[in-house]
């Protein structure tokens, strides 16, 4: 029987890496995994959507050639085969990529379904039904998420399907309603919406992206509408119709019930925990609120058990699960490591324009009582965005009026997914808005907005 000093079960980046800081910290490490390496996020999440994106965006640019002075001959089309071909390819690529990884740091990938037997052992079961049993001091669960299911919307991968059909259909749909506009509804409506289908985007929140400020909300909607895709907010799914060569959608809104048609029905509604058949029950192991229970280093009830990622509290974004795999096993080796501030997460969403933000919004501060300064720059008076074409969009930050300190950013425009790691440090680093305006940022950028929105919340702005 093959012995570790760790076991990690799911290869998701919360497993891949919590396994590579293991092995870098000495410990002889396995991960067991029954799919491919890299889990949903390298193999139908983060990494193959932003592929199709970049598809979408590179389209959209040829459409609109014209505008920056660039003639093209003949007629642009989108090639959708082509373009989820692409995507495959390049998950494929990350997928070997961590392969090398396991290799590099010498982890041994043991293919197959684990589950948890007893203490210091899981079982082992092969796509051929095979069984076997390796054995290790400490277990880390990290087996991730899958697309929820509701009532309303029963997915049957043909006419009403999840985030992974979504990106291998055969072929293009004329129209598609997409349900729910959290970051995975809202990148595959701007998506499809741009290479031609008729997209139809369904919110029962007021707004788009609802966990957003609401600035931010309000400006993607804007921008959604302004490339003819229907927006419906406020409007609650009750029922589907599948008879038909079309899906027929009931829903209520404010004005009563109608009845919208399309092709195919994206259910976005969120993602369920992949808790089953891991040896949860068999073991004890506590849930909290439909999640595993793990203290501030991911640490169940049970000794020598550590959970991680979309199975456990806290945003279920990739980035997260790969700092709670860090610290969990950082901990595990004796480093005295300080737990996750899971108050500065930075999220993004990859949209056209792309939203990203970090830290609380303008009506949390003001619900929790806390007396603020609020400075917003818009991209129209940015002369890079202008030089770019992408004037769509601004930066809003919040900073506490009694300490000026940076209490939250939220950005909506291009690009802005990499602009806002300069406020997850500058919130990192206790950094006020004096700090922000006297940090001179480099012309022309979209960055320097961030400079400008901190000089907007003190009266200091210069071009605005």
């Amino acid at each position: 029987m093959t012995q570790f000093d760790l076991i990690v079960i799911g290869s998701g980046p919360g497993g891949y890496v919590a396994a590579i800081r293991a092995s870098q910290l000495g410990m002889k490490v396995g991960v067991v995994e029954r799919a491919e390496l890299g889990g949903i996020c390298l193999n139908w999440g983060c990494i193959p959507t932003k592929s199709l994106l970049k598809s979408a965006q590179v389209f959209d640019y040829a459409k609109h050639a014209a505008n920056y002075g660039v003639m093209i001959d003949g007629t642009v089309s989108a090639d959708f085969s082509a373009m989820v071909a692409r995507s495959r390819d390049v998950a494929a690529g990350m997928s070997k990529g961590i392969k090398f990884l396991f290799k590099k740091n010498k982890i041994e990938h043991i293919a197959g379904h684990g589950r948890i037997l007893e203490k210091g052992k899981i079982e082992v079961k092969t796509a051929d039904g095979s069984l076997s049993v390796v054995e290790a001091k400490h277990i880390v669960l990290a087996t991730g998420a899958r697309s929820r299911q509701i009532a309303a919307l029963p997915q049957d991968g043909q006419k009403i399907i999840g985030y992974r059909r979504a990106m291998s259909l055969e072929k293009q749909p004329k129209s598609m309603i997409v349900v729910g506009s959290g970051a995975i509804g809202s990148e595959f409506a701007y998506f499809y919406n741009t290479i031609g289908t008729q997209v139809t985007l369904i919110e029962y929140m007021p707004n788009v992206v609802p966990l957003e400020d609401v600035d931010v909300s309000k400006q993607l909607g804007r921008s959604f509408k302004k490339t003819k895709m229907k927006v419906m907010v406020g409007t609650n799914v009750k029922h589907v119709d599948t008879s038909g060569d079309l899906c027929k959608v009931t829903v209520e809104t404010k004005k009563g019930e109608e009845i919208i048609e399309a092709e195919i029905v994206l259910s976005a509604v969120g993602i369920a925990p992949n808790l089953e058949n891991i040896g949860i029950e068999e073991n004890r192991i506590e849930l909290e609120h439909g999640k595993i229970r793990v203290d501030d280093f991911y640490r169940t009830n049970v000794e020598g058990v550590y959970a991680i990622g979309d199975i456990v509290h806290g945003p279920a974004l990739a980035h997260v699960a790969s700092a709670e795999g860090i610290v969990c096993v950082e901990k595990i080796a004796g480093i005295d490591t300080p737990p996750i501030d899971y108050k500065n997460i930075p999220a993004c969403t990859y949209t056209s324009p792309e939203v990203a933000s970090v830290g609380i919004t303008e009506k949390q501060a003001k619900e929790n009582g806390v007396e603020v300064k609020v400075g917003k720059f818009p991209f129209t008076a940015s002369g890079k965005a202008s030089a770019a074409g992408t004037r769509d969009g601004f930066v809003k930050l919040i900073f506490d009026a009694k300490t000026d300190q940076l209490l939250g950013g939220h950005l909506v425009g291009a690009n802005v997914t990499e602009m806002v790691s300069e406020l997850v440090v500058a919130r990192k680093l206790n950094t006020t808005g004096h700090d922000i305006i006297k940090s001179i940022h480099p012309h022309p950028t979209m960055s320097e907005a961030v400079m400008e929105a901190a000089a907007t919340a003190y009266d200091e702005v210069i071009h605005l």
